[in-house]
Protein backbone atom coordinates (compact mmCIF):
# COMPACT_ATOMS: atom_id res chain seq x y z
CA UNK A 1 0.00 0.00 0.00
CA UNK A 2 0.86 3.04 -0.58
CA UNK A 3 2.04 5.77 1.73
CA UNK A 4 -1.13 8.82 1.92
CA UNK A 5 -0.15 12.25 1.35
CA UNK A 6 -2.42 15.19 2.60
CA UNK A 7 -1.86 18.57 1.65
CA UNK A 8 -3.10 21.43 3.61
CA UNK A 9 -3.66 25.20 2.64
CA UNK A 10 -4.18 27.22 5.86
CA UNK A 11 -5.06 30.43 6.04
CA UNK A 12 -1.63 32.81 6.57
CA UNK A 13 -2.78 34.11 9.84
CA UNK A 14 -0.99 32.78 12.99
CA UNK A 15 -4.45 32.65 14.64
CA UNK A 16 -5.10 29.98 11.49
CA UNK A 17 -1.73 28.90 10.53
CA UNK A 18 -0.38 27.75 13.93
CA UNK A 19 -3.36 24.89 14.87
CA UNK A 20 -3.48 24.00 11.12
CA UNK A 21 0.57 23.06 11.88
CA UNK A 22 -0.49 21.33 15.39
CA UNK A 23 -3.54 19.16 13.61
CA UNK A 24 -0.75 18.22 10.69
CA UNK A 25 1.59 17.57 13.45
CA UNK A 26 -0.99 15.35 15.12
CA UNK A 27 -2.01 13.11 12.49
CA UNK A 28 1.73 12.77 11.24
CA UNK A 29 2.55 11.59 14.52
CA UNK A 30 -0.22 9.20 14.60
CA UNK A 31 -0.19 7.28 11.68
CA UNK A 32 3.18 7.07 10.14
CA UNK A 33 2.21 5.81 7.00
CA UNK A 34 0.78 9.58 6.53
CA UNK A 35 2.92 12.52 5.24
CA UNK A 36 1.29 16.25 5.56
CA UNK A 37 2.88 18.96 3.07
CA UNK A 38 1.67 22.30 4.05
CA UNK A 39 1.32 25.25 1.44
CA UNK A 40 2.65 28.65 2.90
CA UNK A 41 1.40 31.72 1.49
CA UNK A 42 1.75 35.18 2.05
CA UNK A 43 -1.52 37.28 3.58
CA UNK A 44 -0.42 40.20 5.64
CA UNK A 45 3.39 40.01 6.74
CA UNK A 46 6.28 37.53 7.00
CA UNK A 47 5.12 36.27 10.28
CA UNK A 48 4.35 32.52 8.86
CA UNK A 49 7.47 32.65 6.79
CA UNK A 50 9.50 33.40 10.04
CA UNK A 51 7.10 30.91 12.42
CA UNK A 52 8.06 27.90 9.30
CA UNK A 53 11.86 28.87 10.05
CA UNK A 54 11.44 28.97 13.55
CA UNK A 55 10.45 25.46 13.47
CA UNK A 56 13.21 24.15 11.32
CA UNK A 57 15.68 26.19 13.11
CA UNK A 58 14.77 24.64 16.61
CA UNK A 59 14.27 21.46 15.07
CA UNK A 60 10.85 21.19 15.46
CA UNK A 61 9.24 19.90 12.40
CA UNK A 62 8.11 16.06 13.16
CA UNK A 63 9.15 13.44 10.66
CA UNK A 64 6.33 13.66 7.74
CA UNK A 65 5.62 17.52 7.70
CA UNK A 66 7.18 19.38 4.80
CA UNK A 67 6.28 23.11 3.90
CA UNK A 68 6.53 24.59 0.68
CA UNK A 69 6.92 28.21 0.55
CA UNK A 70 4.65 29.93 -2.19
CA UNK A 71 5.85 32.58 -3.84
CA UNK A 72 4.60 36.23 -2.94
CA UNK A 73 1.60 37.97 -4.57
CA UNK A 74 2.76 40.34 -7.31
CA UNK A 75 0.16 42.93 -6.69
CA UNK A 76 -0.69 43.26 -3.04
CA UNK A 77 -4.29 42.70 -2.02
CA UNK A 78 -5.94 46.09 -0.83
CA UNK A 79 -6.96 45.27 2.66
CA UNK A 80 -9.50 48.34 3.11
CA UNK A 81 -11.81 46.22 1.25
CA UNK A 82 -14.79 43.92 2.23
CA UNK A 83 -13.46 41.37 -1.08
CA UNK A 84 -10.11 41.17 0.33
CA UNK A 85 -10.34 37.36 1.35
CA UNK A 86 -11.53 36.57 -2.06
CA UNK A 87 -9.78 38.62 -3.96
CA UNK A 88 -6.26 36.59 -2.14
CA UNK A 89 -7.75 33.59 -2.59
CA UNK A 90 -8.69 34.20 -6.65
CA UNK A 91 -4.62 35.92 -6.93
CA UNK A 92 -3.39 32.59 -5.34
CA UNK A 93 -4.78 29.89 -6.75
CA UNK A 94 -3.48 29.66 -10.22
CA UNK A 95 -0.09 29.27 -7.98
CA UNK A 96 -1.36 26.60 -5.78
CA UNK A 97 -2.92 24.85 -8.55
CA UNK A 98 0.51 24.79 -10.43
CA UNK A 99 2.52 23.76 -7.32
CA UNK A 100 -0.18 21.08 -6.65
CA UNK A 101 0.11 19.70 -10.32
CA UNK A 102 3.57 19.79 -9.84
CA UNK A 103 3.49 17.74 -6.26
CA UNK A 104 1.44 15.27 -8.06
CA UNK A 105 3.80 14.48 -10.82
CA UNK A 106 6.61 14.09 -8.49
CA UNK A 107 4.65 11.99 -6.24
CA UNK A 108 3.73 9.89 -9.30
CA UNK A 109 7.17 9.66 -10.30
CA UNK A 110 8.23 8.23 -7.03
CA UNK A 111 5.55 5.68 -6.99
CA UNK A 112 5.71 5.96 -2.73
CA UNK A 113 3.17 7.60 -2.05
CA UNK A 114 -0.60 8.95 -3.12
CA UNK A 115 -2.09 12.42 -2.04
CA UNK A 116 -5.53 12.11 -0.86
CA UNK A 117 -6.71 14.61 -0.37
CA UNK A 118 -6.52 18.66 0.15
CA UNK A 119 -7.08 20.03 3.73
CA UNK A 120 -8.09 23.97 3.31
CA UNK A 121 -8.73 26.45 6.05
CA UNK A 122 -12.74 27.21 6.40
CA UNK A 123 -12.43 31.02 5.78
CA UNK A 124 -10.51 30.12 2.60
CA UNK A 125 -12.36 27.04 0.97
CA UNK A 126 -12.18 28.68 -2.09
CA UNK A 127 -8.70 27.04 -2.29
CA UNK A 128 -10.98 23.75 -2.77
CA UNK A 129 -11.82 24.58 -6.10
CA UNK A 130 -8.15 23.59 -7.01
CA UNK A 131 -9.20 19.86 -5.36
CA UNK A 132 -11.88 19.73 -7.53
CA UNK A 133 -10.26 20.34 -10.71
CA UNK A 134 -7.73 18.00 -9.78
CA UNK A 135 -10.14 15.58 -8.84
CA UNK A 136 -8.80 15.14 -5.03
CA UNK A 137 -11.08 14.78 -2.08
CA UNK A 138 -11.51 18.16 -0.26
CA UNK A 139 -11.73 18.99 3.27
CA UNK A 140 -12.03 21.38 5.75
CA UNK A 141 -10.20 22.41 8.79
CA UNK A 142 -12.29 25.10 10.82
CA UNK A 143 -10.09 27.43 13.38
CA UNK A 144 -13.93 27.80 14.82
CA UNK A 145 -16.34 26.32 17.79
CA UNK A 146 -18.74 24.03 16.30
CA UNK A 147 -21.51 26.59 17.51
CA UNK A 148 -20.52 28.57 14.52
CA UNK A 149 -20.50 25.84 12.43
CA UNK A 150 -23.82 24.89 13.36
CA UNK A 151 -25.19 29.06 13.14
CA UNK A 152 -23.79 28.91 9.34
CA UNK A 153 -25.23 26.05 8.63
CA UNK A 154 -28.68 26.78 9.99
CA UNK A 155 -28.90 30.39 7.91
CA UNK A 156 -27.64 29.00 5.06
CA UNK A 157 -30.56 26.41 5.05
CA UNK A 158 -33.10 28.77 6.02
CA UNK A 159 -32.05 30.97 2.98
CA UNK A 160 -31.54 28.65 0.44
CA UNK A 161 -34.08 25.95 1.45
CA UNK A 162 -37.36 28.06 3.60
CA UNK A 163 -36.68 31.36 1.46
CA UNK A 164 -36.45 33.41 5.02
CA UNK A 165 -35.99 37.01 4.89
CA UNK A 166 -33.34 38.28 7.03
CA UNK A 167 -33.95 41.86 6.89
CA UNK A 168 -35.14 41.16 11.19
CA UNK A 169 -31.38 40.92 12.16
CA UNK A 170 -31.12 44.47 12.15
CA UNK A 171 -32.99 44.25 15.09
CA UNK A 172 -30.99 43.39 18.03
CA UNK A 173 -34.17 42.35 20.25
CA UNK A 174 -35.10 39.09 17.65
CA UNK A 175 -33.89 35.97 19.09
CA UNK A 176 -33.73 32.84 16.73
CA UNK A 177 -33.85 29.30 17.71
CA UNK A 178 -30.80 27.69 16.36
CA UNK A 179 -29.96 23.98 16.59
CA UNK A 180 -27.23 22.82 18.88
CA UNK A 181 -27.84 25.82 21.17
CA UNK A 182 -30.26 25.32 24.33
CA UNK A 183 -31.39 28.88 24.20
CA UNK A 184 -32.54 31.22 21.77
CA UNK A 185 -30.07 33.41 20.08
CA UNK A 186 -30.60 36.66 20.45
CA UNK A 187 -29.48 38.66 16.91
CA UNK A 188 -26.76 41.16 19.14
CA UNK A 189 -24.47 38.38 19.36
CA UNK A 190 -24.42 37.32 15.62
CA UNK A 191 -21.28 37.67 14.23
CA UNK A 192 -21.55 41.53 13.98
CA UNK A 193 -20.42 40.97 9.76
CA UNK A 194 -23.78 39.86 9.54
CA UNK A 195 -25.93 43.03 10.99
CA UNK A 196 -26.49 45.25 7.95
CA UNK A 197 -23.68 43.97 5.90
CA UNK A 198 -25.07 42.19 2.72
CA UNK A 199 -21.61 41.44 1.37
CA UNK A 200 -20.20 39.92 4.54
CA UNK A 201 -23.43 37.83 4.94
CA UNK A 202 -23.38 36.22 1.42
CA UNK A 203 -19.76 35.48 2.21
CA UNK A 204 -20.67 33.69 5.56
CA UNK A 205 -23.34 31.78 3.50
CA UNK A 206 -21.32 30.92 0.62
CA UNK A 207 -18.96 29.39 3.41
CA UNK A 208 -21.70 27.54 4.42
CA UNK A 209 -22.31 26.55 1.14
CA UNK A 210 -19.37 25.17 0.38
CA UNK A 211 -18.98 22.85 3.90
CA UNK A 212 -21.63 20.93 1.90
CA UNK A 213 -19.42 19.86 -0.42
CA UNK A 214 -16.83 18.75 0.85
CA UNK A 215 -16.07 15.13 2.19
CA UNK A 216 -15.37 16.18 5.54
CA UNK A 217 -15.36 19.01 8.17
CA UNK A 218 -12.60 18.76 10.94
CA UNK A 219 -13.08 21.09 13.93
CA UNK A 220 -11.15 22.84 16.36
CA UNK A 221 -13.54 21.65 19.72
CA UNK A 222 -14.21 19.01 21.51
CA UNK A 223 -17.80 16.83 22.19
CA UNK A 224 -17.44 17.61 25.87
CA UNK A 225 -17.60 21.24 25.24
CA UNK A 226 -20.23 21.31 22.16
CA UNK A 227 -22.01 17.94 22.75
CA UNK A 228 -25.22 19.59 21.76
CA UNK A 229 -23.98 21.36 18.47
CA UNK A 230 -22.25 18.37 17.75
CA UNK A 231 -25.67 15.88 17.45
CA UNK A 232 -26.82 18.88 15.76
CA UNK A 233 -24.96 19.43 13.00
CA UNK A 234 -24.36 15.25 12.58
CA UNK A 235 -28.21 14.82 12.12
CA UNK A 236 -28.75 17.81 9.91
CA UNK A 237 -29.83 16.81 6.08
CA UNK A 238 -26.77 17.11 3.44
CA UNK A 239 -23.73 17.73 6.23
CA UNK A 240 -20.61 15.71 5.71
CA UNK A 241 -18.80 13.86 8.35
CA UNK A 242 -17.86 16.27 10.62
CA UNK A 243 -14.64 15.59 12.87
CA UNK A 244 -13.97 17.39 16.20
CA UNK A 245 -10.22 16.60 17.09
CA UNK A 246 -9.89 19.74 19.73
CA UNK A 247 -8.43 21.53 21.36
CA UNK A 248 -5.43 21.89 18.76
CA UNK A 249 -3.21 24.31 20.76
CA UNK A 250 0.79 24.80 20.98
CA UNK A 251 1.23 22.19 24.16
CA UNK A 252 5.03 22.37 23.93
CA UNK A 253 6.25 25.94 24.23
CA UNK A 254 9.42 27.39 23.03
CA UNK A 255 10.72 27.27 26.16
CA UNK A 256 10.21 25.82 29.91
CA UNK A 257 7.95 29.07 30.77
CA UNK A 258 6.13 29.23 27.18
CA UNK A 259 8.06 32.74 26.44
CA UNK A 260 8.63 33.47 22.76
CA UNK A 261 12.32 34.93 22.72
CA UNK A 262 11.75 36.51 19.77
CA UNK A 263 9.25 38.99 21.96
CA UNK A 264 10.98 41.22 24.38
CA UNK A 265 10.00 41.46 27.86
CA UNK A 266 8.17 38.19 28.00
CA UNK A 267 11.07 37.40 30.92
CA UNK A 268 10.27 39.96 32.90
CA UNK A 269 6.33 39.59 32.54
CA UNK A 270 7.14 35.90 34.22
CA UNK A 271 8.86 37.54 36.93
CA UNK A 272 6.32 40.08 38.39
CA UNK A 273 4.00 37.31 38.03
CA UNK A 274 6.26 35.26 39.91
CA UNK A 275 6.10 37.33 43.15
CA UNK A 276 2.16 37.59 43.09
CA UNK A 277 0.23 35.22 45.46
CA UNK A 278 -1.58 32.69 43.43
CA UNK A 279 -4.99 33.02 41.51
CA UNK A 280 -4.83 36.98 42.53
CA UNK A 281 -4.00 38.27 39.03
CA UNK A 282 -6.65 39.45 36.47
CA UNK A 283 -5.22 38.91 32.84
CA UNK A 284 -7.23 41.16 30.15
CA UNK A 285 -5.82 40.21 26.82
CA UNK A 286 -7.73 41.28 23.70
CA UNK A 287 -6.38 39.40 20.50
CA UNK A 288 -3.90 40.18 17.72
CA UNK A 289 -6.43 42.94 16.50
CA UNK A 290 -7.93 43.74 19.36
CA UNK A 291 -7.83 47.39 20.74
CA UNK A 292 -9.70 50.39 21.97
CA UNK A 293 -9.97 53.82 21.67
CA UNK A 294 -8.78 56.44 24.04
CA UNK A 295 -11.84 56.84 25.70
CA UNK A 296 -12.83 53.52 26.09
CA UNK A 297 -8.97 52.50 27.83
CA UNK A 298 -9.48 55.06 30.37
CA UNK A 299 -12.88 53.56 31.10
CA UNK A 300 -11.03 50.23 31.65
CA UNK A 301 -7.49 51.97 33.53
CA UNK A 302 -11.30 53.23 36.31
CA UNK A 303 -12.33 49.74 35.97
CA UNK A 304 -9.49 48.33 37.04
CA UNK A 305 -8.56 50.70 39.94
CA UNK A 306 -11.88 50.29 41.39
CA UNK A 307 -11.98 46.68 41.35
CA UNK A 308 -9.07 46.44 43.59
CA UNK A 309 -7.64 43.48 42.20
CA UNK A 310 -4.42 42.88 40.70
CA UNK A 311 -3.56 42.83 36.85
CA UNK A 312 -2.09 42.37 33.93
CA UNK A 313 -3.56 44.46 31.59
CA UNK A 314 -2.03 44.03 27.68
CA UNK A 315 -2.76 47.03 25.85
CA UNK A 316 -1.72 48.47 22.19
CA UNK A 317 -2.96 50.23 19.69
CA UNK A 318 -4.73 50.02 16.65
CA UNK A 319 -2.88 50.00 13.34
CA UNK A 320 -1.88 53.17 11.44
CA UNK A 321 -2.52 54.27 8.01
CA UNK A 322 -0.06 51.56 6.19
CA UNK A 323 0.43 49.39 8.72
CA UNK A 324 -1.10 45.83 9.07
CA UNK A 325 -4.52 45.36 10.33
CA UNK A 326 -3.00 43.54 13.09
CA UNK A 327 -2.65 45.87 16.69
CA UNK A 328 0.94 47.30 17.72
CA UNK A 329 2.68 48.33 20.91
CA UNK A 330 2.74 51.69 22.05
CA UNK A 331 6.00 53.84 22.55
CA UNK A 332 4.51 54.85 25.82
CA UNK A 333 1.15 55.29 27.63
CA UNK A 334 1.21 59.30 28.27
CA UNK A 335 -1.90 60.54 27.60
CA UNK A 336 -3.59 57.31 27.08
CA UNK A 337 -4.37 56.48 30.64
CA UNK A 338 -5.56 58.01 33.01
CA UNK A 339 -3.65 60.83 34.98
CA UNK A 340 -1.27 59.13 37.96
CA UNK A 341 -3.19 55.80 37.19
CA UNK A 342 0.20 53.84 36.80
CA UNK A 343 1.90 55.30 39.75
CA UNK A 344 -1.18 54.72 42.16
CA UNK A 345 -1.21 50.97 40.69
CA UNK A 346 2.13 50.02 40.41
CA UNK A 347 2.00 48.11 43.20
CA UNK A 348 -0.50 45.70 41.95
CA UNK A 349 -0.62 45.99 38.36
CA UNK A 350 1.47 46.26 34.87
CA UNK A 351 0.41 47.41 31.37
CA UNK A 352 2.26 45.82 28.69
CA UNK A 353 2.53 45.57 25.22
CA UNK A 354 2.62 42.17 23.39
CA UNK A 355 1.80 38.87 26.24
CA UNK A 356 3.03 35.43 25.96
CA UNK A 357 -0.55 34.70 26.31
CA UNK A 358 -0.51 30.86 27.43
CA UNK A 359 2.33 31.25 29.33
CA UNK A 360 0.10 33.47 31.67
CA UNK A 361 -2.71 31.60 31.57
CA UNK A 362 -1.15 28.73 32.46
CA UNK A 363 1.10 30.43 35.40
CA UNK A 364 -0.47 29.94 39.37
CA UNK A 365 -0.87 33.75 39.88
CA UNK A 366 -3.06 34.01 37.13
CA UNK A 367 -7.00 34.09 38.75
CA UNK A 368 -9.17 35.18 35.63
CA UNK A 369 -8.87 36.24 32.21
CA UNK A 370 -11.04 39.23 30.23
CA UNK A 371 -11.35 37.99 27.08
CA UNK A 372 -12.47 39.05 23.78
CA UNK A 373 -13.33 34.98 23.37
CA UNK A 374 -11.75 34.40 19.99
CA UNK A 375 -11.79 30.37 19.82
CA UNK A 376 -7.96 29.97 20.15
CA UNK A 377 -8.20 32.08 23.53
CA UNK A 378 -10.99 30.37 24.39
CA UNK A 379 -9.66 26.81 24.13
CA UNK A 380 -6.43 27.94 26.03
CA UNK A 381 -8.25 28.76 28.92
CA UNK A 382 -10.35 26.12 29.01
CA UNK A 383 -6.39 24.23 28.67
CA UNK A 384 -5.39 26.03 31.81
CA UNK A 385 -8.42 26.43 33.59
CA UNK A 386 -8.66 30.28 34.03
CA UNK A 387 -12.12 31.27 34.13
CA UNK A 388 -13.07 34.21 31.63
CA UNK A 389 -15.10 37.41 31.84
CA UNK A 390 -16.20 38.01 28.09
CA UNK A 391 -15.96 41.00 26.36
CA UNK A 392 -16.18 39.73 22.48
CA UNK A 393 -15.31 42.40 19.74
CA UNK A 394 -16.07 41.15 16.20
CA UNK A 395 -16.14 38.18 14.37
CA UNK A 396 -16.81 34.61 15.87
CA UNK A 397 -16.08 36.36 19.39
CA UNK A 398 -19.72 37.16 20.23
CA UNK A 399 -21.37 33.71 19.59
CA UNK A 400 -18.26 31.79 21.54
CA UNK A 401 -19.09 34.56 24.13
CA UNK A 402 -22.83 33.52 24.41
CA UNK A 403 -22.18 29.82 24.43
CA UNK A 404 -19.72 30.56 27.34
CA UNK A 405 -22.18 32.41 29.28
CA UNK A 406 -25.45 31.35 28.87
CA UNK A 407 -24.85 27.94 27.09
CA UNK A 408 -22.14 26.42 29.46
CA UNK A 409 -21.65 28.87 32.36
CA UNK A 410 -17.75 28.93 31.85
CA UNK A 411 -17.82 32.64 32.18
CA UNK A 412 -19.30 35.85 33.50
CA UNK A 413 -20.52 38.67 31.11
CA UNK A 414 -18.97 42.04 30.90
CA UNK A 415 -21.24 43.35 27.59
CA UNK A 416 -21.78 40.92 24.77
CA UNK A 417 -22.76 43.60 22.26
CA UNK A 418 -19.71 45.77 22.05
CA UNK A 419 -18.50 45.37 18.66
CA UNK A 420 -15.29 47.31 17.51
CA UNK A 421 -15.27 48.37 13.68
CA UNK A 422 -11.50 47.36 12.85
CA UNK A 423 -11.80 49.26 9.31
CA UNK A 424 -13.08 52.50 11.15
CA UNK A 425 -11.46 51.69 14.24
CA UNK A 426 -15.07 52.75 16.56
CA UNK A 427 -17.69 50.98 18.78
CA UNK A 428 -20.88 51.12 18.88
CA UNK A 429 -20.37 52.34 22.63
CA UNK A 430 -18.34 52.64 26.24
CA UNK A 431 -18.31 49.75 28.27
CA UNK A 432 -17.79 51.98 31.49
CA UNK A 433 -15.51 51.36 34.22
CA UNK A 434 -18.32 50.21 36.55
CA UNK A 435 -19.71 47.14 34.23
CA UNK A 436 -15.80 46.07 33.98
CA UNK A 437 -15.58 46.01 37.04
CA UNK A 438 -18.42 44.18 38.40
CA UNK A 439 -16.89 41.94 35.79
CA UNK A 440 -13.78 41.07 37.26
CA UNK A 441 -15.45 41.07 40.97
CA UNK A 442 -17.36 38.18 39.58
CA UNK A 443 -14.84 35.92 37.41
CA UNK A 444 -11.93 36.56 40.15
CA UNK A 445 -14.83 35.12 43.18
CA UNK A 446 -12.90 31.92 44.24
CA UNK A 447 -15.83 30.46 45.47
CA UNK A 448 -17.93 31.05 42.20
CA UNK A 449 -19.80 28.70 39.87
CA UNK A 450 -17.63 29.64 36.79
CA UNK A 451 -14.41 28.55 38.65
CA UNK A 452 -16.00 25.46 39.64
CA UNK A 453 -17.29 24.41 36.05
CA UNK A 454 -13.84 25.89 34.57
CA UNK A 455 -11.89 23.62 36.69
CA UNK A 456 -13.88 20.57 35.40
CA UNK A 457 -13.85 21.16 31.98
CA UNK A 458 -10.03 21.89 32.06
CA UNK A 459 -9.81 18.17 33.23
CA UNK A 460 -12.48 16.86 30.16
CA UNK A 461 -10.23 18.98 27.58
CA UNK A 462 -7.05 17.28 28.67
CA UNK A 463 -8.91 14.18 28.43
CA UNK A 464 -10.44 14.77 24.79
CA UNK A 465 -7.29 14.92 23.15
CA UNK A 466 -5.45 11.85 25.28
CA UNK A 467 -5.76 7.95 24.25
CA UNK A 468 -9.08 7.05 24.28
CA UNK A 469 -10.21 10.57 24.52
CA UNK A 470 -13.45 11.77 22.25
CA UNK A 471 -11.02 13.99 20.30
CA UNK A 472 -8.41 11.39 19.74
CA UNK A 473 -11.07 9.24 18.19
CA UNK A 474 -12.73 11.15 16.02
CA UNK A 475 -9.21 11.97 14.63
CA UNK A 476 -8.50 7.95 14.42
CA UNK A 477 -12.19 8.54 12.31
CA UNK A 478 -10.77 11.36 10.16
CA UNK A 479 -7.40 8.95 9.17
CA UNK A 480 -9.20 6.12 8.43
CA UNK A 481 -11.66 7.85 5.79
CA UNK A 482 -8.88 9.59 4.75
CA UNK A 483 -7.03 6.75 3.93
CA UNK A 484 -9.34 5.14 2.31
Amino acid sequence: MKATELLFIPMPLMGHFVPAVELARRIARRDERISITILVMKFQSDETAAYVRSLKTAAHTDKGIEFVLLPELENPIDMSSNAYIDRFIEAYKPIVKQTVQELLVTRRGSGSQLVRGIVSDMIIMGMLDVAKELDLPRYVFSTYSLGLLCLMLHFQSLRDDHRVDFTEFKDPDTEFDVPGFRNRVPSKVLPPMTRGNDFAFTFLLNQARRCRDVNGILVNSFTELESDAHQAISMADNTPPVYPVGPIINHNPQNARGVDASHGGGDSIMRWLDHQPPLSVVFLCFGSMGCFGVEQVKEVADGLEQSGHRFLWSLRRPAADGEKLRTHDYDNFDGLLPDGFLDRTASIGRVIGWAPQAAILNHPSTGAFVSHCGWNSTLESLWFGAPIAAWPMFADQHVNAFRLVKESGLAVEIRLDYVWDRFSQSANFLVKADELERGIRKVMDTDSEVRKKMKEMKEETRRAIAEGGSSYTWLGHFIEDATK
